[in-house]
């Protein structure tokens, strides 16, 4: 769904470009965590952004801000955040080897900040959970709610590399209209195989309404608008149909052909949602004054 590094991006580089306030920055990111922290995870990192070396104290909110500036430089005209997506077969614009890397890949998102020198760092987040969960229904029933107490962004140096495809915004929405058609059906097969699950349309629509509570920019352009709400309506049935497959399909050819028809839809959300949010990036500096 809808991922930390995503809001960070789009909010971050609307407010370089003065279309956004610091405290937007902030109230987007307050619905992922009510804290955030930032820290260096090495020397290089901490001389391009400013952060304190070897100090590994994480500060604030406001501290992240300053350190994506100081990461951004002066003088931009153009987007300078990147945003990755990585899974496997696919870690473009990761450099490979590199505890960035690894850790990117591990939570399968982040930024990569190229500066007005050049010099690159990246960014992964990392969610903070309360020790003690929160008891739903009462102590008997075992229904528990994991609560976030913060996020905590991690600054890594990158050497420069490729950051990846471009992706065509009308040609992923071209790409997405299908997509959006062939997870309803494959949806209706599973729920029709049989399921314990009684309404799983029900919890599509909760999943796409939890993803549709992260608002964007003003600026955003409304056909990417539209594709990151398509990506969300095929992303949210492929995570309901994956936990329908096992209880409703009896066989395992049929579990296989199940999730051969859902893969291809997974690669179509993820290059629409990338095509969507370059768009918005950019969209931010097109409409700076010439």
């Amino acid at each position: 769904m809808w991922c930390p590094s995503v809001s960070l991006s789009v909010w971050t580089n609307a407010w370089l470009a003065g279309l956004a306030a610091p405290d937007d920055v902030l109230d987007a990111l307050s619905l992922w965590a009510p804290k955030h922290s930032v820290a260096a995870y090495d020397s290089d990192a901490a001389g391009r952004t400013g952060l304190p070396w070897p100090d590994l104290t994480n500060f604030g909110g406001v501290s992240l801000l300053q350190t994506l500036r100081a990461a951004v430089g002066v003088g931009r005209s153009a987007p300078a955040f990147h945003l990755v997506l990585p899974v496997p077969g696919d870690v473009r614009g990761l450099a490979p080897g590199t505890q960035f890397h690894h850790d990117a890949f591990a939570v399968g998102e982040a930024i990569v900040i190229t500066s007005d020198t050049g010099a690159s760092v990246g960014l992964v987040p990392d969610f903070e959970y309360d020790d003690s969960p929160v008891d739903l229904d009462g102590p008997d029933t075992g229904d528990v709610e994991i609560v976030v107490s913060a996020l905590s962004w991690t600054v890594y140096s990158v050497p420069p590399i490729p950051l990846g495809t471009h992706y065509d915004l009308g040609e992923e929405e071209y790409r997405l209209k299908y997509a959006v058609r062939s997870a309803a059906e494959a949806l209706g097969r599973l729920r029709a195989m049989g399921s314990d699950v009684d309404d799983p349309r029900s919890m599509v629509e909760d999943l796409v309404a939890s993803e549709l509570m992260h608002e964007l920019p003003d600026h955003a352009p409304k056909r990417a608008v539209r594709v990151l709400e398509n990506a969300a309506h095929v992303d949210a049935i492929v995570a309901v149909s994956s936990g329908l497959a096992p209880i409703g399909l009896q066989s395992s050819s049929e579990i296989q052909i199940a999730g051969d028809a859902m893969k291809p839809l997974t690669d179509v959300v993820r290059s629409a949602r990338l095509a969507a949010v370059d768009a918005i990036l950019h969209s931010a500096w097109e409409q700076q004054p010439r």
